[in-house]
């Protein structure tokens, strides 16, 4: 399953540290990442949320907290 589907697919605890898991294993695949320093992706997390409304923007639930921090670190990923 990609990344980006798992995303989709969290909805409690146990998917959001499962997403969390293979994150840390895209990182370790992958040399794709925008944000490569700690830094870089706190600041792309944070300028997401802030951009975004926490998602609710783009039409994310705010009632799946677990969703929205999910792609919180997602964003850490990706976003600039």
């Amino acid at each position: 399953m990609e990344l980006h589907e798992q995303l989709d697919q969290v909805n409690d605890a146990e998917s959001f540290l499962a997403f969390a898991r293979a994150l840390a294993a895209d990182r370790g695949a992958n040399d794709d990442w925008q944000n490569t320093t700690i830094e870089d992706f706190l600041e792309g997390a944070v300028a997401w949320t802030e951009d975004s409304g926490f998602g609710v923007g783009q039409g994310m639930c705010a009632a799946n907290p677990w969703g929205q921090f999910a792609a919180f670190l997602y964003c850490g990923k990706i976003y600039e």
